[in-house]
């Protein structure tokens, strides 16, 4: 369904933005929202590991210490 952008602005940066891709008004608005949703999309990935690793952190460290020759071990990098 069409819609009509009655604002100078917009249309002058629509305008900009299809003659530096070298493609029409249509295709100029679908890459700029389609990038603005693909940021939005990254933005709320990123809180979501913010939240994680600051509920990580809140329960501080155990004072244990890893086993090296444990991990060496799982991995495959122990001494046969």
């Amino acid at each position: 369904m069409p819609f009509h952008v009655r604002d100078a602005e917009a249309d002058s940066l629509v305008r900009e933005l299809a003659r530096k891709r070298g493609v029409g008004l249509t295709e100029a608005v679908k890459l700029a929202v389609r990038a603005e949703l693909t940021r939005d999309d990254g933005a709320d990935f990123l809180a979501k590991v913010r939240e994680i690793q600051q509920a990580i952190a809140a329960r501080g460290r155990s004072g244990l210490k890893a086993d090296k020759a444990f991990f060496d071990d799982l991995s495959g990098q122990g001494d046969d």
